[in-house]
């Protein structure tokens, strides 16, 4: 019992370094919405600094400088001190300026994933500039050791956590009772709140900015005498960091600072029993222990669909739609050209591209399609190489079934590592797969019991029918044979994910990253989606693996890392994330590729590579999220522009089951209520609504109305009943109500930005090929529909481009072609002129005559009078009227609940219809 609280206490050293960065991320998050990966990267550059400036020498950040400027003289610990930390308040003022600020609007995926470019920049310069070597730093705390009976605890492990208890409570009084404080809290609250009173938004972020750099500053200097100084050492004391910001909820410091100490303790206690008990694994418990802490405290949390007023915008960029294979198949002649006529270092280059343009194309299905920001997928690659190794030289199973099936390993272990993703979206995803990463180069890759040693695991050279397509050996190294089975396998990856991109499923998947409520909609399974994206992209990440693994004969831990991982995921969102293309060519600008070995061998470039790569991907993130390709993408729509179209086809009815009305009731509503914790958004709400008639459903402003259609579509938790052409809904998901045959708008429209007019209305039709099964439903008449909507002359233009109105109609279009027996409009109206509503009322009458039944949310009373057969009216969440137009007019509760008064009006403020 005394060893395990010895060891307990010990580990509160590193449980303080995770509870000052999680209170320096709490801080940055809370003043300008910024998960700082780069945490710990700001709390590495200050400890050298501090360690430079007691050794006499003031660290000059700049390449091509020397090193440090000398000091003449060791400086004293006070001195140092207030140097550093001053330099930290400056280093947040500077990246907070130049880099967050142009990024307050953007989301939080893009802010995050410029800090992971500044992440690897500092990483990258300090590596640079001080090398490898361990920098040594004399004692700051007491170094002398307290004895409690049998138990002995170094004196510095219980001063940092005092300093760091003691800086959390500081920091925690001052923003409670100071105004600088209160000034903090009401920008979180709202900016442009904060602005009306007088506040400055920007300058409260940037004292924050500098606030948080000190914090982060020292705790790097405090734990420098105990972990030594290296650039790789500290940047992964993020992952916990991010363990100890989430216990917080990134807004309260002090269940992040426990939340910190007690993950430091229970990584120590996990090496100590790592040491003593034979049973307990022998590595990868310490690093399994915030991986823990985020997966429970993120999937409790998350929600299976964002909720309503949650989405994000877009950050990723354009997903352009491949044309053709026939420019992409002619690359293939200059790469086959370029193996043959090169050798040595320059053909190992070349390889080296091919290899890590199918990795990147892995991160352009999860990421660039499906919206998953994934920073494990050099793990999953990892797990495929690691694999082959048991496979090949175990097993002894040939070419090309070790590779496939150690493919298939990796991508069970790739789903699972997508699971998450389930439950979340966005940033927490990238959280989830680092700290897997981390979890899985610790338990696995630098296992002594898998990893082969210090020489590397090794793998069997690829033959096939007596051909050898390994790499080989000495003076013929690197081997033609096996450069074309690395083109080969990234010609067959680019165009399955080129296929993919065209496919109803990659539509599906960019439905899913674009919007995740207007997809389950529109049918899809948005559960399915992800799983299907991980499956894919962590299948093609393993076949990578496996290339590196016959490239190396060995499968070594140094190939894959989670900083490799992240470094991956920063070089194809810097080429372009979203696109084919942007997946090929950052396997050009890969460490080691053909782009880095020709501008090193021009330049000298490669000791600069790291710091380029990073800086760059802030650039990108700032002014092009597209990346290298976009430009190009864009040149290319240039030229295949089509001559405007002909005049727009005739409005004519859907190609639909003509239904007269009145008919028989299609959608019942039964006592129907929704309650979010004390208040009460519907109660008792019930009507029928009839086949092939146009309901108007009105209310005042708060009424209830477009949570009404959230609980019919499947959005709000309710009670009650409600049932589609006799089948109970209840219970059911969105996707499995959209292909019963209830589609829906959404009242913000939600569509797909990156997708053009066609492509949106295409998602649309996934629910009616679910309900008439694969292969059994007729093909869609989008052109159809176009003509009926008068859309067809901006068929094939993204839908970012289109005016409001049009956007109205394409949402629309899209309800109407998954062939839906009830369509809920939410406010189809919205935003359009009075002729332009008109217009739209005879574009549902046709819809209506083609035997769709429409229930539409409106506030434009002329709309609703004119095209509805009856309206109900909502008032404080209850029904208080249904009837036809001519009744509702009539009737006084109606009057009432839109004048806000029970007496009647003046005569001569009498209208004839009902004021809106």
């Amino acid at each position: 019992m005394t060893e395990h609280l010895a060891f307990l206490i010990l580990g509160l050293g590193s449980g303080a370094v995770y509870a000052a960065l999680g209170m320096a991320l709490v801080v940055t998050y809370r003043s300008s919405g910024v998960v700082n990966f780069a945490t710990g990267a700001v709390a590495l550059y200050v400890a050298y600094t501090f360690a430079f400036l007691r050794k006499g020498e003031l660290l000059l950040p700049v390449p091509g400088l020397k090193q440090s400027l000398s000091l003449g003289a060791p400086q004293t610990l006070l001195f140092s001190l207030v140097v550093s930390l001053a330099v930290a308040a400056m280093l947040g003022l500077l990246l907070y300026g130049l880099v967050f600020r142009p990024l307050r609007a953007a989301s939080p995926v893009a802010k995050a994933v410029a800090s992971i470019g500044v992440m690897l920049l500092v990483q990258a310069l300090l590596a640079q500039r001080v090398g490898t070597n361990p920098v040594s730093v004399q004692e700051i705390l007491p170094g002398s050791v307290y004895t409690w009976g049998d138990v002995r605890v170094p004196a510095d492990r219980l001063w940092f956590a005092g300093i760091v208890i003691a800086l959390g409570v500081a920091l925690t009084l001052s923003v409670r009772f100071t105004r600088f404080g209160l000034a903090t809290r009401a920008v979180a609250e709202s900016e442009r709140g904060a602005l009306v009173s007088g506040l400055s938004p920007d300058r409260i972020a940037a004292m924050n900015w500098a606030m948080s750099s000190v914090v982060a500053g020292l705790s790097g200097i405090l734990i420098a005498p105990i972990v030594p100084l290296i650039p790789l050492s500290y940047t992964l004391f993020i992952v916990p960091a991010l363990a100890a910001a989430l216990a917080g909820g990134f807004t309260r410091l002090g269940p992040a600072i426990l939340a910190g100490l007690a993950i430091g303790m229970l990584q120590s206690e996990a090496t100590y029993l790592q040491a003593t008990w034979d049973w307990f694994p022998s590595a990868g418990t310490a690093e399994l222990i915030p991986l823990l802490v985020i997966l429970i405290l993120l999937v409790l949390r998350g929600d299976r669909l964002p909720r309503r007023g949650s989405l994000l915008p877009p950050s990723l960029g354009r997903a352009p739609r491949p044309r053709g294979v026939l420019l992409p198949l002619a690359a293939l002649v200059p790469a086959v050209v370029l193996l043959m006529a090169t050798d040595g270092s320059v053909r190992a280059a070349v390889i080296t591209s091919f290899v890590f343009g199918v990795l990147g194309l892995s991160q352009v299905v999860v990421t660039g399609y499906a919206g998953q920001v994934s920073l494990a997928q050099l793990a999953v690659a990892g797990v495929a190489a690691f694999s082959l190794t048991r496979l090949t030289t175990d097993a002894g199973l040939p070419f090309p079934v070790a590779p496939i099936l150690a493919a298939l390993i990796a991508t069970a272990i790739g789903v699972l590592v997508g699971l998450p993703a389930l439950r979340l979206r966005g940033l927490p995803v990238a959280v989830v797969t680092l700290a897997m990463a981390v979890t899985v180069e610790a338990a696995w890759f630098r296992n002594a019991d898998f990893n082969g040693g210090l020489t590397g695991a090794p793998i069997e050279p690829p033959s096939l029918f007596g051909m050898e397509l390994g790499i080989g050996a000495g003076e013929g190294y690197p081997r033609i044979a096996f450069g074309l089975l690395c083109l080969a396998v990234l010609t067959l990856v680019a165009l399955g994910t080129a296929r993919l991109r065209t496919s109803r499923l990659g539509a599906s998947m960019l439905a899913v990253r674009a919007n995740e409520r207007s997809a389950a909609a529109a049918g899809i399974d948005v559960r399915r989606v992800k799983v299907a994206a991980f499956a894919i992209g962590s299948f093609i990440a393993a076949i990578g693996g496996t290339l590196i693994g016959y490239q190396q004969n060995v499968a070594s831990a140094s190939s894959f890392t989670a900083l490799g991982g992240i470094g991956l995921f920063a070089m194809v969102y810097l080429a372009g994330v979203s696109s084919v293309a942007g997946g090929i060519t950052a396997g050009l600008i890969a460490s080691g590729g053909i782009v880095f070995l020709a501008l090193d061998r021009w330049i000298g470039f490669g000791t600069y590579f790291g710091i380029v790569m990073g800086l760059l991907l802030v650039v990108t993130v700032i002014r092009n999220p597209e990346g290298i390709v976009g430009p190009l993408h864009d040149l290319a729509a240039r030229f295949r522009q089509r001559p405007s179209p002909g005049p727009a086809a005739e409005a004519q009815a859907l190609d639909l089951q003509t239904v007269e009305p009145p008919g028989n009731a299609v959608l019942t509503v039964g006592s129907v209520g929704v309650r979010y914790g004390g208040v009460v958004a519907l109660e008792d709400v019930s009507f029928e609504v009839r086949e092939g008639e146009i309901l108007g459903l009105i209310g005042p402003n708060g009424a209830g109305k477009t949570t009404l259609v959230d609980a019919l579509s499947g959005y709000a938790r309710c009670t009650g009943s409600v049932s589609l052409d006799g089948r109970g809904l209840d219970g059911l998901p969105p996707h499995r109500r959209s292909r019963g045959g209830l589609g829906r708008t959404f009242q913000g429209i939600e569509l797909y930005d990156d997708l053009t007019v066609r492509e949106n209305v295409l998602v649309g039709t996934v629910a009616a090929v679910s309900r008439a099964g694969a292969g059994r439903a007729p093909e869609p008449d989008l052109d159809r529909l176009f003509g009926t909507l008068e859309l067809t002359d901006v068929a094939d233009r993204p839908v970012a481009e289109l005016s409001q109105g049009r956007r109205q109609l394409v949402s629309v279009a899209r309800a109407l072609a998954g062939r839906p027996k009830v369509v809920l409009l939410d406010e189809p109206a919205a935003g359009l002129d009075s002729a332009e509503s008109r217009w739209l009322g005879e574009r549902l009458r046709a819809a209506r005559s083609g035997g769709v039944t429409v229930v539409m949310v409106e506030h434009d009373m002329g709309l609703v009078l004119d095209v509805c057969d009856r309206v109900v009216v909502l008032d404080l969440g209850r029904v208080i009227a249904v009837g036809t137009p001519e009744e509702i007019k009539a009737d006084p509760a109606v009057v009432a609940a839109y004048l806000g008064g029970a007496h009647p009006p003046e005569p001569a403020a009498q209208t004839e219809e009902v004021p809106s």
